[in-house]
């Protein structure tokens, strides 16, 4: 089975209602796709979000590192090799996560569809159903209370809230939330880098003082500060989640001798694909530090790819993969089955996605 091709194409998906955090508003999903195509015309699939502000990647450069640097390097290779593949991959442009992890999905499909078995056997087989949270947008109080309830209405008994720059109206919609979902249903927080490690203690030490009951914090600080995640981790009483502190396995494995944090949350688009996930989630095994999975906006194909990863790692204790579930259209034919808080995996062969609608393949 040897790549004979790499195509590049373009997705855009509505959103169910517009995504808000304390930075930016989002309305569609508008995303990179990969396809990888084989001499026996077996074809893999893959996908990246250009999300700038977080992972540095644009949609015009995702397509320009896989055409100019990635594309070049793999032709001509054969999935049998598949060590030297991603040797090839992973040299081939220095950063670039998102293009690489595009690139890694697709050939983890290929990877599957070789053996055939489902990604998930392949990587550890370790259950075949997950449980995601889903995410509660910034709004005023009364309306994230209301967003809520619908969660909590359709199975959903982890909530993911997104807090902005004031600490008074964070407490106020928290309040709110908990008041409308009571304490049966988890509750975490999303500080998406906003405060120094000062606020951060301050801020989360009043959220704790107001007895809301919070699971733990995402990246309180700047993801560059790891002496200040320290800080945070060491003076408040929710355990601490490092996100945009770690995209590689070297920090992760920083962050864990540090003790910077008390979990690490592994994003696919981050470390660039699965081959680099794995090796965080050993180090985490290592450890003993327990692993989130998350996502970035993207669409049911990269997040089939992250659902087999959780499905086959057991290091990995907490999911938030809503992705699929936030958009209003679903264009994928098959992959991973998500029925609002529950996701499973299937038995077919790599990630089984048997083709995409509405995608402009470019020539």
């Amino acid at each position: 089975m040897k790549i004979v091709d790499i195509k590049v194409g373009r997705i855009s998906i509505p959103l169910k209602k517009p995504f808000k955090t304390a930075v930016s508003t989002v309305y569609d999903v508008n995303n990179v796709l990969v396809k990888i195509i084989t001499d026996t015309g077996n074809i893999g699939y893959g996908e990246a979000p250009p999300t700038g502000i977080i992972t540095g990647d644009t949609a015009g450069g995702i397509i320009g590192a896989i055409e100019d640097h990635i594309k070049k390097n793999l032709i001509g290779m054969d999935i049998e090799n598949f060590e030297e593949i991603m040797q090839r991959l992973n040299k081939s442009v220095i950063k670039n996560n998102s293009a690489k992890a595009a690139i890694d999905i697709a050939l983890y499909d290929l990877h599957g569809q070789f053996y055939k078995a489902p990604v998930y056997k392949l990587l550890g087989g370790y259950r075949k159903e997950i449980t995601t949270d889903l995410t509660i947008s910034v709004n005023d109080p009364e309306e994230m209370a209301k967003d809520s309830i619908e969660a909590v209405k359709l199975g959903y008994k982890t909530l993911k809230i997104k807090v902005g720059k004031d600490v008074a109206m964070d407490v106020k919609r928290m309040r709110a939330i908990r008041l409308a979902v009571g304490y049966d249903v988890a509750l975490r927080i999303d500080a998406d880098q906003g405060w120094t490690p000062k606020e951060a203690v301050v801020n989360l030490r009043k959220i704790e003082n107001a007895g809301i009951g919070i699971e733990f914090v995402e990246q309180p600080v700047p993801g560059y500060d790891l002496d200040g995640l320290k800080f945070v981790t060491d003076n408040v009483s929710m355990p601490v989640l490092a996100d945009e502190s770690t995209f590689s396995p070297m920090d992760a494995m920083k962050i864990m001798q540090m003790r910077a944090a008390d979990l690490i949350n592994i994003k696919l688009m981050k470390t660039g694909g699965i081959h680099n996930a794995l090796k965080i989630c050993t180090i985490a095994e290592t450890y003993g530090v327990e692993c989130m999975i998350g996502c970035l906006l993207e669409s049911k194909i990269s997040v089939t790819a992250a659902v087999h990863l959780a499905a086959a790692r057991g290091i990995i204790t907490k999911i938030d993969l809503d992705g699929p579930m936030l958009c209003k259209e679903d264009p994928i034919d098959g992959g991973a089955i998500f029925k609002d808080s529950k996701i499973t995996v299937t038995d077919d062969h790599g990630f089984g996605i048997k083709g995409i609608n509405g995608v402009v393949w470019k020539e």
